[in-house]
């Protein structure tokens, strides 16, 4: 009897998970639409940019994704870093499981081990990897902004980890790894029409400033639930902000091992250098949906700051940073424009 309540809850789950994609169908075409980036159009949802299957995996997590107060969740907008610290947040949680020497970062890209809580959702929950194969303390990510995010994760005691990059940094980044995944059918992506785009709000889960201060403001309300890193100071000061993650994450470091070679060992596995000469990043693949793939090659172009002094024109920098100027005024986050 048990089995069968079982597939009976699975068949359940399964016709609830239709009718968010029935919901997804009926919306899409009422939507207004741009340009795409890698697509031929972006859609905006409740004042967000999507592509229409980050519309789907967003409406998706928003019915179906349950967080639990143990939950780390990284949130970050495309190309802020979070490859870098998906990779920084699972070497520190665990840290005390895995051998350097053999550590699943040498051979597994971090986005296999931490998934898009927006991705994994899209699939009929009964086989959802969410739900079967994730022990407490559970460690995801999302790029949905806070707006957006599923109830769940509002209302629990979860901790949510937002990184947040430089605009014109963000701006070049994203230009150059959506330019890559764009249909061999659909020509070059110029970087004039990327920065019209971006400075009109219309990028994937953007406009970026909104998905920045949301988060900001959710850590002025509460500050034991989000914290806010931005990209540029972890690459200044890499154990200083290794050591505010564990302490914010509840796996704070001892003593030893912030005397030790630990502290050390963890930024340079989770170094550029080091993460982007690996085997499984030069030739492996991520599989995110069945018509979305991107070579990990991909997720390691220079991992630098300041890359946008090679591509903005002066009259681009002083557009850009203006907008930034006035839409991130009265924040802690008035210094990504300078």
């Amino acid at each position: 009897m048990r089995e069968e309540g079982k597939d009976h809850e699975e068949t359940d789950q399964d016709f609830d998970h239709k009718r968010t994609c029935t919901e997804w169908e009926a919306i899409l075409p009422t939507l207004p639409k741009q340009r795409g980036w890698m697509t031929n159009h972006l859609v905006q949802y409740q004042g967000v940019w999507l592509s229409p299957s980050g519309l789907k995996g967003v409406m998706l997590a928003r019915d179906h994704f349950k967080s639990l107060p143990t939950d780390i969740l990284l949130s970050t907008s495309p190309k802020a870093g979070t490859t870098w610290f998906k990779a920084l947040l699972f070497t520190i949680m665990n840290r005390r499981n895995y051998p350097f020497s053999s550590h699943p970062l040498l051979t597994t890209n971090p986005h296999d081990l931490v998934h898009f809580i927006e991705v994994m959702i899209d699939q009929t929950p009964s086989s959802s990897p969410i739900k079967n194969s994730f022990s407490s303390p559970r460690l995801l990510s999302t790029h949905i902004p806070y707006s957006l995010l599923p109830n769940s994760v509002k209302t629990s005691c979860c901790r949510i980890v937002n990184v947040c990059r430089d605009p014109k940094d963000a701006l070049i980044s994203q230009w150059q790894y959506f330019n890559k995944l764009r249909p061999k059918e659909m020509p070059p992506f110029p970087l004039e029409d990327a920065f019209e785009l971006f400075c009109d709000g219309v990028s994937h889960f953007g406009p970026l400033w909104d998905h920045a201060l949301g988060y900001y403001r959710a850590s002025q309300e509460s500050p034991e639930k989000v914290l806010v890193l931005t990209y540029e100071a972890m690459k200044m000061d890499p154990t200083v902000n290794i050591k505010r993650l564990a302490d914010f994450i509840g796996h704070p470091l001892d003593p030893e091992e912030e005397s030790g070679e630990v502290l050390e060992r963890m930024v340079s596995l989770c170094s550029f250098e080091n993460m982007s000469s690996l085997e499984v990043n030069k030739s492996g693949v991520q599989q995110f949906t069945a018509q979305f793939k991107v070579p990990n090659s991909n997720f390691f172009r220079k991992g630098q700051t300041g890359d946008w002094r090679n591509h903005l024109t002066p009259t681009m920098l002083e557009s850009l940073n203006k907008i930034s100027k006035e839409r991130f005024s009265g924040s802690d986050l008035e210094f990504l424009y300078g």
